[in-house]
């Protein structure tokens, strides 16, 4: 209590500098200059009238979770409409592109005290869904205290977070012991918040098996396509530092096996597309920025996808994907939409984010894991001399991909009392 005390008045005393931190943040082009005001807790525009629900989710990731979970709630609860926070500018264009009728997004307030009560004073919310993991102690404090029920869907943290919220225990209890239904995606996952002090922890899986294939433009495969021809295809999706060049170092030792490779790279933050393309170019490699709108050539050594929202496309391309940020401590990123697009996988040790649905994967053998250049190319280049093995690796991912597919119809059977109960709560209000 005490040291949740001493952060509501640093944040309060904070709030200044908050206010430089966000245009520093705009010059960087990581807020929104037109939109600045809702991360001060200053809407856009009115309360729609109604049952509201409150749906967070801090950035892309947790979006395209949250995507699956907002569609049904629309469609079990006919008249609730859904405001989506996020934090981040990818996320918000996400989202602009893919939120259904019924729901809107706004920033979320950064977590000083004014302006997270000017949020939940305009909004007040009937109810708060926050996905995964993303505690900010004002803003969770403040939502309980006004009596908004609130539901933590597909719960994750992981390790080094876990050791950090064991030292601040007693702000992590008032945290966690809000929610009224914790939904972990794993039971590793469940005993955490456990020990953490969570009431009402149920471990029902990754909502991540329910959500929709990624999308593509029908237009733009068939050109890329066409530009590509017969060439055999490795993906490299959503990469960070460092991970670039073990991957151009896998493509230089396969040439001898595979001499019409083309590698795409796709990575996760496409503004560093420039700075990994001057530096594979300082390799030797023949680089295309997609951005730019050139053309693959037969001379195209490698392709760098630095668009948003294009990943389906890619993964329809190859067939073959090494997943991102399992090389460079990073967690690893979502396996489940290259298995669900037919891809055999490649992940680096650490899947820590994905941790049960990489040890399935690698379990029915829909995945293999690498620990450097030369084993990213031993294994890639065993499936393009072996098709069987590639196809009986495709046939497991997709397998497990579709295994748990029924988890959010899990997890709206367990939140449906408790999302009835404060509609049923709205409606009386306004009676």
């Amino acid at each position: 209590m005490r040291t949740l005390a001493i952060y509501r008045v640093m944040t309060l005393l904070a709030t200044p500098l908050a206010c430089l931190l966000l245009k520093f943040r705009c010059v960087k082009g990581k807020e929104d200059p037109l939109r600045l005001d809702e991360r001060k807790g200053i809407a856009q525009f009115s309360r729609p009238p109604g049952p509201l629900g409150w749906l967070h989710a801090a950035s892309v990731g947790e979006a395209q979770s949250a995507l699956v979970l907002i569609n049904r709630l629309l469609e079990e609860y006919p008249g609730l409409q859904i405001l989506v926070t996020t934090g981040t500018v990818t996320s918000a264009g996400y989202l602009e592109e893919r939120l259904p009728s019924g729901a809107f997004h706004q920033y979320l307030p950064l977590d000083c005290p004014h302006w997270v009560s000017r949020f939940l004073a305009h909004w007040n919310p009937d109810i708060a869904f926050w996905m995964e993991s993303e505690f900010w102690p004002n803003l969770v404090t403040e939502t309980v205290q006004r009596n908004i029920p609130a539901v933590l869907v597909n719960a994750r943290m992981s390790a080094s977070a876990f050791r950090a919220w064991q030292r601040l225990r007693g702000i992590a209890f008032r945290l966690v012991s809000g929610f009224e239904i914790c939904l972990a995606q794993n039971e590793q996952q469940a005993d955490r918040l456990r020990k953490l002090g969570a009431n009402n922890v149920l471990s029902l899986g990754n909502i991540k098996y329910s959500a929709e294939p990624l999308g593509f433009d029908a237009a733009r495969l068939e050109s890329l396509q066409n530009d590509i021809g017969g060439r055999s295809v490795f993906v490299a999706a959503s990469t960070h530092a460092g991970e670039e060049v073990m991957v151009s170092n896998a493509h230089t030792a396969l040439l001898s096996q595979v001499p019409d490779l083309l590698t795409i790279i796709v990575p996760r933050h496409p503004g560093r597309a420039l700075q990994i393309q001057t530096e594979l170019a300082r390799r030797g490699h023949q680089c295309v920025r997609r951005s730019t709108g050139e053309k693959i050539t037969t001379d195209t050594t490698i392709y760098i996808a630095d668009t948003l929202g294009e990943l389906g496309l890619f993964y329809r391309l190859s067939r073959i994907a090494f997943i991102g940020g399992s090389m460079a401590r990073h967690g690893g990123h979502n396996p489940l939409e290259a298995a669900q697009l037919g891809c055999a996988i490649v992940q680096g040790p650490d899947m820590s984010n994905f941790q049960g649905v990489a040890d399935a994967l690698l379990a029915d053998g829909g995945a293999v894991t690498v620990h450097n250049a030369k084993d990213l190319a031993t294994d890639v280049g065993q499936m393009f001399e072996d098709r069987d093995l590639w196809l009986e690796r495709i046939e497991a991912a997709e397998m497990v991909a579709g295994s748990n597919s029924d988890v959010i119809d899990r997890v709206c059977d367990v939140i449906k009392p408790i999302v009835m109960s404060a509609l049923r709560n709205e409606i009386d209000a306004d009676a």
